[in-house]
């Protein structure tokens, strides 16, 4: 039975992997047309999170004085991954029913949706982590090159975690519209809940473990640990996030394999 159901995933990650092609052209109309008509075009990939961090720095620098040294670089270097987990997670909701009419026309695998909007808020990522880089150096501050080799890893811990969680909020959506919408305000609330405008240091003891179980925080305070702090980030953090991000993929993926059967029919 288990050789059996391991053959059967292995079968669909090579049907997924078929349709790279699909999933390559899907995040290049996404990124190609997501600005398309506006002034700025492209540049607002870069300019949001600029405009973020500039009200969340005035917040946090200037009314309600947090104590950290350059606050806007202790901010950034969570604030931009973040970006682009809770992007996943609200606008991935919604990828299925904005490609309705393709589900109920032609076969493909329905992963595929999921896939390439994650991908495509990924690839936004990096572009933003340009700035980043740049701002880190004009600040003076040294990149350690042993941290900066374990940033990939955490970069792909994140987007698996971002890839799990969207399986599972697409394919609900499909059935419960409202999930959108509800989606929107937990990623607000999940945002305060991960250390990513404060320390985790700053948090009580006592609701402490809230935070053990937020698989962000292990990815943020990573993230922090390599480019604002400089240093390598702690192996059991690395593990932690490793684990709870297989976990959510697995979980996600199952959900997204059972409720897809009648997509077509609830559309």
């Amino acid at each position: 039975m288990i050789e059996k159901r391991r053959t059967k995933v292995r079968a669909r990650i090579k049907e997924i992997y078929d349709y790279r092609e699909m999933i390559a052209a899907l995040v290049k109309r996404d990124l190609k047309g997501r600005y398309k008509g506006s002034a700025l075009g492209f540049l607002w990939t870069f300019l949001n999170p600029l405009f973020q961090l500039a009200v969340y720095t005035m917040v946090f620098s200037v009314i309600m004085k947090s104590g950290i040294k350059d606050y806007y670089l202790f901010l950034f270097v969570a604030l931009i991954p973040w970006i682009f987990f809770g992007t996943s997670l609200t606008g991935g909701a919604g990828c299925i029913l904005a490609q309705q009419d393709m589900v109920k026309k032609i076969y493909f695998p329905r992963e595929v949706l999921p896939v390439s909007f994650v991908v495509s808020q990924f690839v936004n990522m990096l572009l933003s982590f340009l700035v980043i880089f740049l701002v880190l150096l004009l600040a003076g501050y040294t990149l350690h090159p042993m941290a900066l080799l374990c940033l990939p890893i955490i970069m792909a811990v994140e987007f698996v975690l971002a890839l799990g969680f969207t399986f599972a909020a697409s394919a609900v959506t499909v059935y419960f519209r409202d999930m959108e919408y509800i989606l929107g305000i937990l990623s607000m609330a999940w945002q305060f809940l991960t250390p990513v405008m404060y320390s985790l240091e700053q948090v009580p003891q006592e609701v402490r473990w809230i935070f053990s179980m937020n698989p962000m925080t292990y990815v943020i305070v990573a993230y922090r640990d390599i480019l604002y702090f400089g240093k390598l980030p702690r192996l059991e953090t690395l593990i932690f996030a490793l684990v709870l991000g297989v976990l959510v993929l697995a979980g996600g993926w199952m959900a997204f394999c059972r409720l897809q059967r009648h997509f077509a029919e609830e559309m």
